[in-house]
């Protein structure tokens, strides 16, 4: 009996269908990516000497290792600091700010537009209390401008926003921006981070 050659598989095309398949699974793999805490640096400015900055329109919180908070050389709690944050930035102890309502205290912040506050953590903090921390300092940011857009338009800052950024929102956008720059002019947030 004769031997019979095997037939020979044509793997020509086996190229060009791995190469589909590679293409396939790059187009349609979602690579997860991290969201961090959003904030936008400010931009690069030619000074020669720096801003003078009196002491009292800085507003220090301490967070140590231990997760404990240090305002103002007093220990204080997590639920009191918005609180303690809003009472400093709406100050006006300089008598220049027309719309603060605050104790108008001498010894704290002149004005919103000086006031800065500064936060300063410790490498062992835990990421779970710095962002607590970091969302009551925004939050007393967002309460201010939400009084001070109620008292200037009849709405809240935050309703402001979500109707700029709103594709379908039908009213002005620019007469609309406008209005967004001038609360943040009003309040604007400087918030300093420190890594000790």
């Amino acid at each position: 009996m004769a031997k019979r050659a095997a037939p020979e598989v044509n793997a020509g095309s086996m190229a060009d269908i791995a190469f589909l398949l590679l293409i396939f699974f790059l187009v349609t793999t979602t690579i997860e990516t991290d969201s961090g805490i959003n904030r936008k640096l400010p931009p690069m400015e030619e000074q020669t000497d720096p801003p003078v900055i009196k002491k009292k329109n800085i507003f220090t919180v301490l967070l140590n290792g231990k997760d404990e908070l240090l305002v103002e050389d007093e220990i204080m709690e997590l639920k009191d600091l918005r609180l303690a944050a809003r009472s400093f930035l709406d100050n006006g102890g300089d008598g220049s700010c027309d719309f603060c309502k605050g104790a108008r205290d001498k010894e704290s912040s002149d004005n919103p537009t000086k006031a800065i506050i500064s936060l300063a953590n410790n490498r062992e903090t835990t990421y779970k209390t710095y962002i607590a921390v970091q969302n009551e300092l925004v939050a007393a940011y967002n309460e201010l401008r939400n009084e001070r857009a109620m008292a200037l338009y009849n709405k809240t800052f935050a309703e402001m926003e979500a109707n700029y950024n709103d594709v379908n929102w039908p009213g002005s956008k620019d007469a609309l921006k406008k209005k967004i720059e001038q609360i943040k002019l009003d309040y604007p947030q400087k918030l300093s981070e420190v890594q000790e």
